[in-house]
């Protein structure tokens, strides 16, 4: 027996010495993180999706660590965003909302960043795709250099669109700039009024190729109206059609310049957030319409970034983190067919909720890591955030730069360890829930149950919830009745995390 235990012991020591020597010949290992745009936990593959293709995202799952219960800390976009780069709660920040296009830049530029924390290890940094966390300080004209921005951030290199997709300005922003933009014909912007004589979604229908459902009926580009109004700057609109395909190229030839020295790149999609408009060589492709199309066309960049550090030699040096800033919703604003052609599939999965909902489906999304010859393939069951990313990306690096909400779990971000968090806030709309352990506690709040315009529920109710994950994934059996001590503890750290000033705190009476 005891040279039974012996063999194993060694056999494990063994094993462990030889992938500390494979990771020690690793210097500062390229980082990749994509960030897919209002993706569900059910729109992938390895995640149980059967009517949509998305084979690279599968091989990254199912070569890496799958992640069963990787949260983003919010149900909406910016919080999102602004957790995963500082490593901070977005309650933290009354400002870390979602924004217009014209809205200031909510990161403080002596925050630290995990560019800025990278950077300071050697790092070359960038960020291409999707931003909307603001810029400049609330008056930005378009015009002239705009800062603050990613570049005072900690990113070197910065090729962004300011907001979303639906919203203008319309155009990309490049280290500051706005690219293309011709100085005899500038760009102006306004949330507040139109410009006169530009016609909108609400007058002017005839001039739309996409019909607005809700909230979308302001400055039309493309055929397409948006929210917030512009004027002039035509030489630098975009083309919604090509976005993926040039915020794939700008990604690509950012891996291609910096690849003598060890980087961090941010490849933020847009996909598949509205308006959702995949390129020609997609339509069709899903047999969904073009929320469908638009996941196999997101799929498909992911493919040509990894052929691409396949192809310059970096794929076994580089780990990639893909996951999603919320999760997903159908109609989100446009007459789009993504109802209509459902069908069977199921966007959250088993999950209750989507975005904008306290529910899980609103945070729990697809999350993986993938590092080829260093991650060994597994799935794996412990609750990690993305705040989490800043810590144990520290670690890794080997730098001792730590943010408080961050824990450092870069064991089980590597797939060595299953020993996750044991807490964690969950934030939609300014309303906050708690999960510790399988278990997750949503506060009482007033508001409708159902944001009808989208179909989705938000989780409010005027009672606590409690459900048990583990037995209760779909959320289906409130147990706040018959589990007393066990909402009174949930209760409590709540309270213990949250703080006595939070709106959700001064409803709970310890009864």
């Amino acid at each position: 027996m005891n040279n039974i235990l012996l063999a194993t012991t060694c056999l494990a020591s063994f094993a462990a010495c030889k992938q500390s020597k494979k990771e020690s010949t690793v210097q500062q290992p390229n980082i990749v993180i994509i960030y897919a745009d209002d993706l569900g936990y059910g729109d992938v593959g390895a995640y149980g999706a059967t009517r949509l293709n998305t084979p690279n995202l599968d091989l990254l799952a199912n070569g890496g660590v799958r992640f069963t219960n990787g949260y983003a800390t919010s149900a909406t976009s910016t919080p999102s965003r602004y957790a995963l780069l500082t490593g901070q709660y977005p309650w933290r920040n009354q400002d870390a909302k979602i924004l217009s296009g014209s809205a200031p830049l909510i990161i403080d530029t002596a925050q630290m960043t995990i560019p800025k924390m990278l950077k300071g290890k050697g790092y070359h940094t960038g960020v291409v795709g999707k931003w909307h966390l603001g810029l400049g300080t609330g008056m930005v004209d378009w015009n002239q250099p705009i800062s603050p921005g990613p570049n005072e951030i900690g990113f070197d290199y910065a090729y962004i669109m300011a907001a979303t997709q639906d919203r203008t300005p319309t155009v990309f922003v490049e280290n500051g700039l706005v690219a293309g933009l011709e100085k005899d014909d500038p760009l102006f912007v306004d949330y507040e009024k139109n410009f006169l004589g530009e016609p909108t979604g609400l007058d002017s229908p005839q001039l739309c190729t996409m019909k607005w459902h809700h909230g979308h009926n302001n400055s039309i580009h493309n055929g397409i109206p948006r929210i917030g109004f512009q004027k002039g700057g035509k030489s630098a609109l975009w083309v919604d059609e090509d976005m993926a395909d040039n915020f794939l190229t700008n990604a690509q030839q950012y891996v291609q310049e910096n690849k003598s020295k060890p980087f961090f790149l941010y490849y933020a999609l847009q996909q598949p957030h509205v308006p959702r408009t995949p390129n020609q060589r997609f339509v069709g492709a899903s047999g969904m319409g073009p929320r469908g199309d638009a996941i196999v066309e997101a799929d498909w960049c992911v493919g040509e970034l990894i052929k691409t550090l396949q192809t310059e030699g970096l794929l076994e040096n580089t780990l990639i983190i893909f996951s999603s800033d919320n999760g997903p919703v159908l109609n989100d604003g446009y007459y789009d067919d993504a109802v209509e052609k459902q069908g069977d599939h199921k966007p959250a999965g088993p999950l209750r909720g989507g975005k904008y909902s306290l529910f899980e489906a609103g945070t729990r999304v697809p999350f993986m890591a993938y590092w080829k010859g260093i991650i060994e393939p597994s799935v794996s069951d412990a609750v990690f955030s993305h705040i989490d990313l800043f810590s144990s990306l520290a670690k890794l690096v080997g730098s001792e730069t730590r943010v408080p909400d961050s824990q450092e779990l870069l064991e089980v971000l590597m797939g060595r360890s299953q020993q996750g968090r044991e807490e964690l806030i969950l934030e939609a709309s300014s309303r906050t829930a708690l999960r510790k352990g399988d278990w997750v506690l949503i506060p009482p709040y007033n508001g409708p149950a159902i944001q009808t315009q989208v179909n989705i529920e938000l989780g409010n109710s005027k009672e606590f919830q409690l459900y048990n994950l583990k037995e209760d994934i779909g959320q289906q059996n409130n147990r706040a009745k018959s589990e007393p001590e066990k909402l009174q503890d949930m209760k409590k750290t709540f309270e213990t995390i949250r703080g006595t000033k939070s709106q959700e705190v001064e409803q709970l009476e310890l009864k």
